[in-house]
């Protein structure tokens, strides 16, 4: 049912004309998911300046039970930030960084901070903020928070859980939660940030979050390696953590198909190495410390895995350009494969010890059911998370082809469940994979995330349908 013009006038004079909107025009922008699959609507679309704006917001939708959606910059990939009618609240004009406090090493920053502005002021006072993403030069930190986000760097920092202290969130009855505190020992009950971080929406709204920063690397190395198959990659990548331990900050795995892509359809690429290989690794390493011979020992390791067949050939990045080259290969293979046509695209995680096998045995059984279906398995090998693509056969219709979506997708999942992984690993479930939460887990733990999700949200406003079936 349409919204009032009563309740719309109440939602315009809370935030004001350049916060509200219900021109469908307008709104129309934010309503699609970023790969196209989820197209909503709404009612209105609401930008509060503030999180008070927020309370009140969400105080009124609760009185009046209308459904809200949170938004940051929709970046996500399983629609779950699409509304389905109510209001939509995109936080984009919260976005200032409210504190930094070099000695404890953290900032304090609003949920509608781009993820690149965040790194970029944390770079200005000899930090980083570890946090890196294809999609960093407009996804919001709140969405962020919401998904747990992952990306390349999770080997070594951690994924969002792991980089938050406290946050500030306005339940769904509109009162405002502050825990934005800045401790590392918090012994004080349950750990209800946590609760939040990859909520989706579904609990409350993220308004403010105190991230951790870490000391810039004084020294890096990124390595571009080719090898023969997935299984000598992670040999060599056991090698590399043994000799390198919290230094190892990414080990990204990628087939020739994804390279080949990106050589085709993103200008300015090239490939790196002398000869095509079957796979390829793209390594790196950072240390805040000086003097420590990370060249010479990244040097004498590699010559010991050339020369045991385990690296088929290796190149050191030799200037900051070229470590620039070298991940753009890696960062613009999504892209690259929407220039090729239909892409039936999975976000799973196995333990490392299980990645080979399950790269070849899921290969192998889409293969077998799609003989010429062009498999694009690439992702973050160093945590377990991949990205197992599959690529229209060459000569079949895009329509055809997506027609094999659930088909496909059933067995991913279920050779990621048979390898003891997840079939979300670092993208959220939204409206994608509600039918995969009922199918992979079971009893107790479904029912503990309804029992949450009724206590904190109990008329069922806050991004409804996404994650669980209630």
């Amino acid at each position: 049912m349409p919204l009032s013009a009563a309740i719309l006038e109440t939602l315009y004079n809370i935030v004001g004309d350049i916060g509200f909107t219900t021109d469908q025009q307008a709104i129309a922008p934010y309503l699609v998911e970023s790969r196209g699959r989820f197209h909503g609507y709404c009612d209105a679309l609401i930008k509060p300046k503030s999180t008070q704006e927020v309370a009140d917001v969400l105080a009124l939708c609760n009185d009046e039970n209308i459904p809200v959606v949170p938004q940051g910059g929709n970046t996500g990939h399983c629609g779950g930030a699409v509304p389905d009618g109510g209001v939509l609240i995109n936080l984009s004009r919260l976005n200032q960084v409210r504190a930094l406090d070099p000695l404890n090493a953290t900032m304090t920053v609003e949920a509608g901070c781009i993820l690149q502005n965040i790194q970029t002021a944390a770079q200005k006072h000899n930090y980083i903020f570890p946090l890196t993403l294809a999609a960093q030069g407009s996804c919001q930190i709140g969405g962020n928070i919401a998904t747990n986000a992952g990306g390349v760097q999770v080997l070594k920092y951690g994924n969002m859980r792991d980089l938050v202290l406290g946050l500030e969130v306005v339940l769904a009855d509109g009162r405002i939660w502050d825990g934005l505190r800045g401790l590392r020992k918090d012994n004080t009950g349950y750990d209800l940030p946590h609760l939040f971080i990859g909520s989706e929406g579904t609990l409350g709204i993220v308004t403010a979050a105190i991230l951790k920063l870490f000391p810039q690397p004084k020294e890096s190395i990124t390595v571009f390696v080719g090898a023969q198959s997935p299984a000598d990659l992670m040999d060599g990548f056991a090698h590399f953590r043994d000799d390198f331990a919290d230094d190892l900050s990414a080990f990204e795995i990628m087939p020739r198909f994804a390279l080949d892509l990106v050589l085709k359809h993103v200008w300015g690429n090239r490939d790196p190495l002398s000869r095509p290989y079957p796979w390829y690794g793209l390594i790196e390493i950072g240390t805040a410390r000086t003097h420590t011979g990370l060249r010479e020992s990244c040097e004498k390791l590699l010559e010991l895995l050339l020369s045991r067949e385990i690296f088929s050939d290796a190149l050191i990045a030799e200037s900051l350009i070229q470590v620039k080259n070298l991940w753009a290969l890696r960062e613009n293979i999504s892209d690259a494969q929407k220039q090729e046509g239909g892409s039936i695209k999975h976000d799973v995680s196995v333990p490392v010890s299980k990645i080979s096998a399950f790269l070849d045995e899921t290969s192998h059984m889409i293969t077998n059911i799609m003989p010429n279906a062009r498999i694009c398995a690439f992702g973050h090998a160093g945590d377990g998370n991949i990205h197992f693509n599959v690529s229209q056969p060459t000569g079949m219709e895009k329509e055809f082809f997506l027609t094999h979506w659930n088909e496909l997708n059933e067995i991913v999942h279920e050779m990621a469940a048979k390898y003891e992984g997840s079939f979300s690993a670092e993208h959220g479930i939204g409206l994608l994979k509600t039918e995969e939460m009922e199918l992979y887990r079971h009893g107790p733990e479904l029912d503990m995330m309804r029992a949450i999700k009724k206590a904190l949200d109990p008329n069922g406003i806050m991004n409804p349908g996404k994650i669980i079936k209630i």
